[in-house]
């Protein structure tokens, strides 16, 4: 039976190494650090991007790129997928519940786009309705009786 008066460790659990607690320790004095030096300060750490004095390498190599803040990152959907359902009629929340489209994660929020893809043997007359539709998505779909609605 145990109680608070009895209860120990459990087994395998070790004490922490209590470092600059006096002499008798074995830890006292400098407690590990070593002598004196950024490392041995309180609150001194060395980055890891450090290079010793060297010049870095994020300022020895040239900047590259551009990223658009204004970029719109869409989820997309191929025109062709849509031909394996019997239904005509699909909005965003249809795509989702057929999985067809990201419903969780990191785009969930992000719009639609409806693309084209290689569907030059899509015939289905069907009716969506999604944020954006490429040029010859929306051709495909009217030229078949359907309609591209952009919501």
């Amino acid at each position: 039976m145990y109680t608070l008066s009895n209860l120990g460790r459990p087994a395998g659990r070790k004490n922490r190494k209590r470092l600059g607690k006096g002499e008798g320790s074995g830890w006292g004095t400098q407690a590990g650090r070593g002598h004196k030096g950024k490392k041995a300060r309180s609150g001194g750490n060395v980055p890891p991007y450090f290079e010793g004095g060297q010049m870095p390498i994020y300022r020895r190599l040239p900047k590259r790129g551009f990223r658009n803040i204004f970029r719109v990152a869409y989820r997309t959907m191929n025109l062709g997928r849509l031909q394996e359902f019997d239904e005509t009629e699909f909005d965003i929340a249809k795509l989702e519940q057929l999985g067809l489209i990201p419903s969780k994660g990191q785009k969930a929020k992000a719009p639609v786009k409806i693309l084209a893809g290689t569907t030059e043997e899509f015939t289905k007359a069907v009716h969506i309705k999604a944020n954006a539709f490429s040029k010859s998505a929306a051709a495909i779909i009217e030229k078949n009786g359907g309609t591209a609605e952009v919501v």
